[in-house]
């Protein structure tokens, strides 16, 4: 049985706020240690699929530089197998951009033929979640499958978001509508498809002829297969899934790892999620120093009297004296200053919290938003950044100059406009 994968890593990520202005979506830090795509690919290697294509194209180089020759997933492999990383490129015709999920397969059709695959696996480079394919490409096999569509139920407010799929009592799909205004339902697509090859490739070719398509799996070629009577199945899936697709949703999948016991479980050593790991020293407690239900990864240094509770904490990251840290998510080689105070926030590499700074929700008004705060900012010392602010990349000093009473309010953008 072959079954070569597909990783749509090309994402935007807009809704991710500051966090994507530098990098791709599924190159964004996760759990301390990880990215995001960490758990495709790691669902990949543990189901034994070892054939996988990663197509990137928004700000890749992150991504790529992660990636790498894939070591760390057992896909540095020189004959058969492995990862290979493929991007757009200009060519000869005016449509060499990706216009949809559907148009990255279509163009990169010579490659997913390549080992002559039985199975297609199409895969989102930005969920998390642990998921055994394997199970699912013999669940789509005993099927009888053209199309087999991976679904979770949603809360009914949420489900506008997803494809909808109605099923009969064997899991045969009947209708399937994208992204409804009024949902019917809220059986919905995870994303996560597996296709017999011959129907994937016939399906996307068909769809580059058509001149009204948007070039989309969920909007486009899915509908047509159903039209067309196609044999498409769901497959009920029970786990743990998010889309952290925004900034209150990868705030919260951060939260549920604080649980006890973890909704998602990084322990499991059945399942384990690989990574590109740094070499850092282990983590520094100073006396009088306090932690409460976190997580901190190496190098991470919590200085004497500081306070870390309800957070999570990347490799490098900084607490320093008296600092205090609740309920965030503290990313690379941060420096949290002397005095500090952090709520509620999710603060990107590199970024500074200067000395005495009261930053997020408890900070200026009480605010129930998250305060996103982006790679390499500075907030000046003595600065109150209030809830669900968005503060861009690289800001300095200056970048302050419209608030000279040190107080910016809460949901104030700095250095960031919202992008399509």
């Amino acid at each position: 049985m072959r079954t070569k994968a597909i990783i749509l890593a090309g994402g935007k990520g807009t809704r991710l706020a500051s966090l994507t202005m530098k990098r791709a979506k599924p190159a964004v830090p996760f759990a301390g240690k990880y990215r995001i795509i960490d758990f495709a690919l790691s669902n990949c290697v543990n189901s034994n699929i070892t054939d996988v294509l990663v197509l990137t194209q928004y700000r890749p180089h992150s991504l790529n530089d992660h990636i790498g020759k894939g070591r760390p997933w057992d896909l540095d492999r020189s004959f058969t197998g492995g990862v290979q990383l493929l991007q757009p490129y200009k060519g000869s015709h005016d449509t060499d951009w990706y216009l949809g999920t559907a148009d990255a397969v279509a163009q990169n059709l010579n490659f997913v033929r390549r080992g002559q695959p039985e199975f297609v696996l199409i895969l989102s480079g930005d969920h998390i979640y642990q998921m055994d394919y394997d199970m699912l490409v013999n669940y789509h096999r005993e099927k009888g499958a053209d199309l087999t569509i991976c679904t979770i139920r949603v809360p009914i407010e949420e489900a506008s978001r997803f494809g909808i799929l109605d099923v009969d009592e064997s899991f045969r799909v009947k209708h399937f509508i994208e992204k409804p205004k009024n949902p019917p339902g809220n059986l919905a697509s995870m994303g996560v498809y597996v296709f017999n090859y011959s129907v994937l490739e016939e399906a996307v070719l068909a769809d580059q002829k058509n001149a009204a398509s948007k070039r989309d799996f969920g909007k486009d070629v899915i509908p047509r297969l159903l039209a067309n009577e196609a044999a498409i199945y769901a497959y009920p899936y029970g786990g743990y899934w998010v889309d952290v697709g925004t900034v209150e949703a990868y705030w919260e999948a951060h939260m549920d790892l604080l649980q006890y016991p973890p909704a998602l479980n990084l322990n499991d050593r059945t399942w384990v999620i690989h990574t590109q790991s740094e070499e850092r020293p282990p983590v520094r407690m100073m006396r009088d120093a306090v932690v409460h239900n976190s997580l901190l990864t190496d190098g991470a240094v919590i200085s004497s009297g500081a306070l870390v509770e309800n957070s999570v904490l990347s490799p490098g990251v900084y607490v320093g004296p008296g600092a205090v840290v609740r309920n965030s998510v503290v990313l690379t080689d941060a420096y949290i200053e002397a005095n500090a105070t952090v709520d509620r926030c999710i603060i990107d590499k590199i970024a500074v919290v200067g000395e005495g700074a009261k930053v997020g929700s408890s900070a200026y008004s009480g605010s129930e938003g998250i305060t996103c705060v982006g790679k390499n900012a500075l907030i000046p010392p003595y600065f109150t950044i209030g809830g669900g602010c968005v503060l861009g990349t690289d800001l300095k000093r200056e970048s302050y100059s419209a608030f000279p009473n040190k107080i910016v309010p809460d949901g104030t953008m700095i250095g960031y406009t919202q992008r399509d």
